[in-house]
C-alpha cells in the first residue's frame, strides 16, 4: 500500500488550482467539502504519482461536464414500471450500515440478468446510485457519526451464478471502468458470499493476478458469510441473502423491508423520490422526458475490467474443461436457493 506524502497532496492541490471554473464546479460534487480526501483517493488509485493522479481527476471532471453527471440525479427513469423492471434485473441495494457507520451495498451478482432495458438505462441507474451515495448517503452518515465517512462496503452474492452470465461481460466491464476511473477508492472492502464451487476454483487463479491494493480488499467468505459479517455489522444490517444459511438471494424473498433489491425497500424509495424531487426543482414547468441518459463509455482497460475479464475467462476455461453447459448452481456444494 503506497503512502501518500503531504508534499504530494500539496502538489496535487496546486495543479488543481489551475483548472478552469467548469471543472472546479463539478469537482465540488466529488469532494463534498473535503478536497483532501478526494486528492488522497485519486493519488492512491495512481500509486502516489501526482501527474498521473492529476490527469485521472481532470479526465474524470471532463467526463462529468461532457455527460452532465452533476444533473443525473434530476433525471428519473420513467415510467415507474420500467424502473421496477431495472431493479428486478440489476440487483443492487443498501441494507444498512457497519458498526463504524459505513454504508453497506449489496449486489446480486449471480441473479442479475440485465435483460429488461438497454445498456444505457443500467449504466444510468448505476451512476445515479453512485452519485446518491456520494452526495446524500455519505454526508448524512458523516453527520450522524460525527466523523468524515467517504467510503462504503460491498457484499456480493454469487447465488445462482450461471455460465450465461458471461453474456453480460460487456456491461459489467463498462460499469467497472466507470467506477475505476471516476469513483476510485470509494469501497473499503468487498465480501463475496454464497460462492459456488466454480467461483472458488477460478478465484484461486485470478487472485494472484490482482494488484495488492485490490487483492487485500476482496474476501471470499464461507457460505452466506453471516458469522464473519456480524463482526462488522449488526444483524439488522445484514443483506437478506446473509440472514440464514440456504436463504439464497431471491429477488422476491421476504418483505420489501428485508429484500434490499426491491424498489419497495426504503433505500430505493428514498432514492427514487429524491430523483423525482430534483427533477421537479430543475424543471418546474416542462414535463420530464422519457428515455435513458446516454453516457460516454470509457474504452480504457482498468484494473476493474481486467478483473472481470480475467474471471470470465477462467469461468469459460473451467466450463470447457468440465463440459459444463448447465447452471453453476448445479456445482454449488451449498445449495442457496430461495
Amino acid at each position: 500500500m503506497c503512502v501518500i506524502s503531504e508534499e504530494a497532496i500539496a502538489q496535487f492541490e496546486a495543479l488543481m488550482e489551475q483548472v478552469d471554473e467548469a471543472l472546479k464546479t463539478t469537482f465540488q460534487n466529488i469532494h463534498q467539502g473535503c478536497t483532501r480526501d478526494a486528492y488522497l483517493r485519486f493519488l492512491t488509485a495512481r500509486e502516489g504519482n501526482v501527474a498521473n493522479a492529476h490527469k485521472m481527476l481532470v479526465d474524470s471532471l471532463t467526463w462529468r461536464v461532457e455527460n452532465e453527471i452533476d444533473d443525473i440525479l434530476a433525471k428519473p427513469i420513467i415510467p415507474t414500471e420500467l424502473y421496477r423492471a431495472i431493479r428486478d434485473s440489476q440487483l443492487i441495494g443498501m441494507p444498512g450500515y457497519t458498526k463504524e457507520g459505513l454504508p453497506i451495498f449489496a449486489f446480486g451478482a449471480g441473479l442479475s440478468t440485465y435483460d429488461k432495458a438497454s445498456v444505457h438505462y443500467y449504466v444510468q441507474s448505476h451512476i445515479q446510485i453512485n452519485e446518491y451515495r456520494d452526495r446524500v448517503v455519505l454526508p448524512a452518515a458523516s453527520k450522524k457519526n460525527g466523523k468524515h465517512i467517504s467510503k462504503s462496503l460491498k457484499v456480493l452474492d454469487m447465488t445462482g451464478l450461471k455460465l450465461s452470465a458471461l453474456n453480460q461481460i460487456k456491461l459489467l466491464t463498462i460499469i467497472s471502468s466507470i467506477d475505476d476511473l471516476n469513483y476510485p477508492e470509494k469501497v473499503v472492502a468487498y465480501y463475496i458470499v454464497n460462492a459456488p464451487y466454480i467461483f472458488s476454483a477460478c478465484w484461486k487463479v485470478v487472485k494472484p493476478l490482482l494488484q495488492e491494493r485490490t487483492r487485500k480488499k476482496v474476501q471470499v467468505l464461507s457460505g452466506c458469510g453471516q458469522d464473519d459479517l456480524l463482526k462488522i455489522m449488526d444483524y439488522s444490517s445484514l443483506p437478506h441473502f446473509c440472514r440464514r444459511e440456504g436463504s439464497g438471494s431471491s429477488r422476491y424473498s421476504g418483505s420489501s423491508n428485508e429484500n434490499c433489491y426491491s424498489l419497495d425497500h426504503p433505500f430505493h424509495q428514498q432514492l427514487y423520490d429524491y430523483i423525482k424531487q430534483q427533477a421537479l426543482l430543475r424543471r418546474p414547468v416542462r414535463p420530464v422526458k422519457q428515455g435513458s441518459v446516454h453516457v460516454d463509455f470509457p474504452d480504457a482497460v482498468t484494473e476493474g475490467t481486467e478483473f472481470v475479464q480475467t474471471l470470465a475467462s477462467e469461468f469459460q476455461k473451467f466450463g470447457k474443461q468440465n463440459g459444463l453447459a448447465q447452471s453453476l448452481d448445479d456445482l454449488n456444494i451449498n445449495d442457496h436457493r430461495a
